[in-house]
């Protein structure tokens, strides 16, 4: 699986430039090329995704995400005090069920149709499983 990193535009030349995530441990700083967001200035975020910005980021989308894989990096490293974070910087997906694109609802009702509809068969037969 791949993450983009956050990183923040240090110099640039042209569609090339110096980021820095300001956590060396999440990404070290490196070159990044801007072509698919264009040129950037210094101080401008941008999710970096090997190698390559992808897109810019507000100043609070970027902390947000920072955060986020800290305590993910917390976790991984068996930090005990880190599933608190988790449950901090992910709260928008705790406690409830994310919601089914509109696109795919059809397919769901087909498909919860279809498993109901092989449950009455297997009832009717006798078999439980």
């Amino acid at each position: 699986m791949c993450l983009g990193i956050p990183m923040q535009v240090v110099s640039r030349h042209g569609l090339i430039a110096e980021c820095d995530a300001g956590d060396p441990t999440l990404a070290p700083p490196q070159t990044v090329d801007l072509a698919l967001v264009g040129e950037c200035e210094p101080g401008t975020w941008v999710l970096v995704f090997l190698g390559a910005a992808r897109e810019r980021l507000t100043p609070e989308t970027a902390r947000q995400s920072l955060a986020a894989l800290r305590a993910l990096q917390g976790i991984m490293s068996g930090d005990s005090n880190a599933s608190g974070a988790l449950d901090h910087w992910f709260a928008d997906l705790m406690d409830r069920e994310p919601p089914l694109p509109d696109h795919l609802k059809p397919a769901v009702g087909q498909a919860s149709a279809a498993a109901i509809g092989g449950l009455d068969k297997r009832s009717a037969a006798g078999d439980e499983n």
